[in-house]
């Protein structure tokens, strides 16, 4: 037998809608524990403790100074994903989080530029990419079953989250909006399949100035749309595809596939990224029509934190760990950058790049 795993140890910020499914995931983990939680709302801060057998903490500062943190799970509202981060690194501790890393460029250089100084790793959400679905069809195009990739395109047409979120103001705010929101499960997964955008075209528009909440204590509240809800555009990656994009929440029905990827000799399409899994279908010249492929890599029966496992299995091991800081100011920049673009009317280089990340085995 090997020697005994000790787990990380996670104190968890942040404690709303989605924090429910990282609990999930965490309990059933050897690599992590769960030691702490806080939130803006003791009684949430008490529930979700409760859950997991942890401890509800008064507020970031006692949960950072605790010693039984080794890492923070940051699951606050984007606005202040950069601020909680820069406190965690600040006290020494990692830090893996929510998307997007952070809400501006600027945030997100000094993320990693802290982590850096503070010698601790810091990780970001989406972690959907490690699962079966995006990393079957990953496998399938490095297999060289489509030949050479030339194009890709990933649709996400929806009406918006206030039909079912009790509190969705802040994905009509700065930091929000259905690229920034929705965009890094597609974006990240492009940039597994395809590599990093060297530079993007976009345009953008927000048809409606309200909203209405549609589900909890405050439906039928009237709310003010402070961001674009309309995003379409073209991600040039720098290994010569194109990839279309559209991230909507004004679309109330489509039959447009989640994403597809054409190459010289085949298409592959695959599941939405915003899940762990799902079916692949490969269309082939020399084996037409439509078929689905079986699972061959990524990690199967996954959930939302298996980024944060993966952070713990890396530091363990001294590798780099998937889930990278450095692929999300990426993936943030070339929505920034897509936004910029279609304010302008013109294409615009983006700044930053990142290596292809490592396949899931």
């Amino acid at each position: 037998m090997g020697e005994p795993v000790t787990p990380l140890r996670v104190g968890m910020v942040g404690a709303g809608k989605i924090s429910g499914q990282y609990l999930a995931t965490l309990a059933r983990l050897g690599n992590v524990r769960l030691t702490a939680v806080t939130d803006l709302d003791p009684f949430r801060a008490k529930e979700a403790a409760a859950a997991a057998g942890a401890e509800a903490v008064g507020d970031l500062e006692g949960l950072l100074a605790r010693d039984d943190v080794d890492a923070v799970l940051n699951l606050t509202i984007p606005a202040v994903h950069a601020q909680v981060a820069l406190a965690a690194t600040a006290a020494g501790k990692h830090v893996y989080g929510e998307k997007p890393l952070a809400a501006t460029r600027e945030e997100a250089t000094a993320v990693l530029a802290a982590a850096r100084r503070a010698g601790v790793r810091v990780g970001c959400a989406p972690d959907t990419v490690l699962g079966t679905g995006t990393q079957t069809g990953r496998k399938a195009m490095d297999d060289g079953l489509i030949g050479t990739p030339v194009a890709a395109t990933a649709f996400m047409a929806t009406p918006g989250p206030e039909a079912w979120h009790p509190d969705p103001e802040f994905y009509y705010r700065p930091g929000g909006g259905p690229l920034l929101d929705m965009g890094p499960y597609y974006i990240s997964a492009l940039v597994h399949l395809l590599g990093p955008v060297a530079k993007v075209t976009g345009a953008a528009s927000a048809p409606r100035t309200e909203r209405e909440i549609g589900d909890g204590p405050r439906a039928g509240q009237r709310f003010a749309v402070e961001v674009d809800t309309h995003v379409t555009g073209v991600l040039h990656h720098a290994s010569g595809a194109l990839s279309t994009l559209l991230m909507s929440f004004d679309i109330h029905a489509a039959h447009l596939p989640r994403i597809e990827v054409h190459g010289t000799e085949g298409s592959l399409s695959l599941p939405d990224p915003n899940t762990f899994d799902g079916p692949v279908q490969l269309w082939s010249v020399r084996s037409p029509g439509w078929q689905s492929l079986p699972v061959s890599a990524g990690h199967e029966h996954a959930g939302r934190g298996i980024g944060l496992a993966d952070l713990a299995d890396a530091l363990a091991a001294g590798r780099p760990h998937l889930a990278s800081a450095e692929l999300a100011e990426h993936v943030l920049d070339v929505m920034l950058t897509l936004l910029d673009a279609a304010r302008e009317g013109r294409s615009l280089t983006v700044t930053t790049t990142c290596e292809r990340p490592a396949p899931v085995g």
